[in-house]
């Protein structure tokens, strides 16, 4: 029989639901090495604002290491992730612009470079994923994904361009990727297949699922396939319609307003809701190959945003300069925390998924961090860095790694090393990325 297409689609009317991997799609002679179809992907996960990295940082490096009480969550999920301690970002230090960090911090994580200082001639650099956008992202129906919590420009002052504490994408070193914060947005650009604003607007108004569209193509699908890819099918269908009805769910909740951010029709009520189902929404696209680079903004360098809904009533910028005062320590400590609890249950999510060989995690790299530490200090060295996944088996995972802590001297250790050696898994050649200086070593 001839295997199935690795591009498959189950289709129906103004709908298109990509499949994840299947042993039908698979040669006969392949079944014994089904990774042979398995390709690696990248995601990027911006934590605004730094964190506190006394509470962040394991006491000691190695594979004995223990979670620190902000890492704690990632309990259940140790053997799955590095730790990685001491990477630089030293293009967005000041380097006699002043202040502005909040503002340089996003757009240097993922570029590598320096921002220009002004509010209308905005220049800072190709970012990592849109990089490997360009070589690799013509392989997959969409060549990356967008994510955020918050829209860009919400801030009450920027002192570079809002276009910079707003974007962590950039196609060009001037063209920030427009970012999508909506769920069922992203659902529809993912799974809408070619639709027509009237299609996607009679399934909204009849409630129809995606699946219901799809359905004499599943029926016909299923016959082909064994009693296993059958399983794996319908698992996958379950996933797909629980976070439709998680969507529809939110979109039909009326939401209170956040504090300086204008929240639109849709937007899930809680940040801990919001990010879940924008980490689900990741899973699927990395599960079905319809994209195998991301990016997440949990929210804007600088956001004013606040958290009730954990105890928090301060603004979160506001709470950032500290001033070690022992109360706001406290409170941002916890919402380190709690940021890592969403990104903890998206890890145990991806560890779930079987694929291949191993599972989704161990064919991903997801990069969690910020290209600040201290908040309050305003550093860019001894970045909060956590590298999930084993990218197809090229990544030892479950050890805490310490780099030299050669700080402000040309030994030091550049994050940008650590984007290189990521691009050298995807397959997009590079022999230098940003500021880099070197490949990030001991990752394997």
């Amino acid at each position: 029989m001839t295997p199935l297409s690795r591009r498959a689609l189950l289709k129906g009317l103004g709908a298109s639901l990509a499949l994840p991997v299947l042993d039908a799609m698979l040669p006969r002679a392949a079944w014994s090495a089904p990774a042979t179809l398995v390709k690696n992907r990248m995601a990027f996960v911006f934590v605004p604002i730094g964190a506190i990295m006394e509470h962040w940082t394991p006491a000691r490096d190695g594979a004995d290491y223990e979670l620190s009480k902000t890492l704690l969550p990632l309990r259940d999920v140790q053997q799955d992730i590095l730790v990685l301690s001491n990477f630089v970002h030293d293009k967005a230090r000041p380097h006699g612009d002043g202040g502005g960090d909040h503002d340089r911090d996003p757009a240097t994580f993922l570029t590598g470079a320096h921002a220009r200082k002004s509010q209308t001639d905005i220049h800072i650099g190709q970012s990592v994923d849109q990089y490997a956008a360009e070589r690799i992202g013509g392989q997959t129906r969409l060549p990356s994904l967008e994510l955020a919590i918050e829209p860009g420009g919400q801030a009450k002052k920027c002192e570079y361009s809002c276009a910079y504490s707003g974007h962590i994408s950039w196609k060009t070193p001037s063209v920030p990727m427009a970012k999508e914060i909506k769920p069922r947005a992203v659902f529809e650009r993912m799974f809408g297949g070619k639709n027509s604003p009237a299609a996607q607007a009679r399934r909204a108004a009849t409630r129809q699922s995606i699946l219901d569209f799809v359905a004499d193509d599943t029926r016909r699908l299923n016959a082909r396939l064994g009693p296993s890819d059958r399983q794996k099918l319908d698992q996958y269908l379950s996933s797909v319609r629980e976070v439709e009805q998680r969507i529809e769910r939110e979109a039909a909740t009326q939401v209170r307003a956040v504090p300086d951010l204008q929240v639109p029709d849709g937007i899930p009520r809680t940040w801990a809701e919001h990010m879940r189902l924008m980490y689900d929404l990741m899973l699927l696209a990395f599960q079905t190959d319809t994209t195998r680079i991301c990016t997440f903004m949990l929210a804007n360098g600088g956001s004013f945003r606040t958290l009730e809904e954990i105890g928090i009533a301060d603004a979160y910028h506001r709470l950032s300069h500290h001033g070690k005062d022992p109360e706001k320590l406290e409170k941002l400590q916890k919402i380190d925390q709690y940021m890592v609890e969403q990104f903890a249950y998206f890890l145990k999510r991806m560890r779930n998924v079987p694929e291949a060989d191993g599972t989704l995690l161990d064919h991903s790299m997801i990069l969690y961090g910020s290209a600040l530490s201290d908040p309050d200090r305003h550093n860019h060295e001894n970045l909060p860095i956590v590298l999930a996944g084993r990218g197809c088996g090229t990544i030892k995972t479950g050890r805490h790694v310490k780099y030299s802590n050669a700080f402000r001297t040309k030994k030091e250790v550049s994050l940008s090393n650590l984007l290189l050696s990521m691009l050298d898994r995807m397959g997009v050649d590079a022999n230098q990325f940003g500021d880099s200086n070197g490949r990030a070593t001991n990752l394997d």
